[in-house]
C-alpha cells in the first residue's frame, strides 16, 4: 500500500490532470473578466487580491502541468496573458484597462513562482522507502 507521500508525489506528477485544470481555469478567468453579470462566485472584496489569487494559480498549474518549460517563458506568456484580458476588458463598455490589475497579476506569478520550490519538494518521491533502496 502507498504512503501518504507517495500518492501526493504520484498525483502532483501527474500532468494530464493539471492540464485540465489549468485550460478549465483559463477559461474561467477569461468568461469572469469579460462578463457583466456579477456571479455570485467566492471572491474578495478588492479587485487586486482576486487578481492575484488567479495568477498564482495560473502558475502553479502551469510549472505542475509543463515543470520543463522554463521560466524565462512561463513568467512572460502569462504576463501577456494578464495583458490580454485588460486589453480585451478595455474594450468592453463595463470594463476598464488597469495597470494595477497588471502589476497584480505579475505578484501573483512572482508568488506562485516563489511557491513552486516547496510544491516540487512535495511530488518528488523518496526513494528511502522504495524497492531500489534496498
Amino acid at each position: 500500500m502507498p504512503s501518504m507521500k507517495q500518492q501526493l508525489a504520484s498525483l502532483l506528477s501527474y500532468r494530464p490532470l493539471w492540464r485540465v485544470a489549468f485550460v478549465i481555469s483559463v477559461l474561467a478567468i477569461v468568461f469572469l473578466a469579460t462578463t457583466n453579470n456579477p456571479y455570485p462566485v467566492p471572491s474578495s472584496s478588492s479587485d487586486k487580491v482576486n487578481h492575484l489569487i488567479a495568477f498564482v494559480e495560473l502558475t502553479i498549474l502551469s510549472r505542475l502541468a509543463w515543470p520543463e518549460l522554463r521560466v524565462a517563458w512561463l513568467a512572460p506568456a502569462l504576463l501577456a496573458f494578464g495583458l490580454g484580458i485588460e486589453v480585451l476588458q478595455a474594450n468592453l463598455p463595463y470594463r476598464e484597462f488597469s495597470l494595477a490589475d497588471l502589476a497584480a497579476d505579475g505578484a501573483g506569478i512572482a508568488i506562485g513562482l516563489l511557491l513552486w520550490p516547496a510544491i516540487r519538494r512535495a511530488g518528488k518521491a523518496d526513494l528511502r522507502n522504495s524497492p531500489e533502496s534496498l
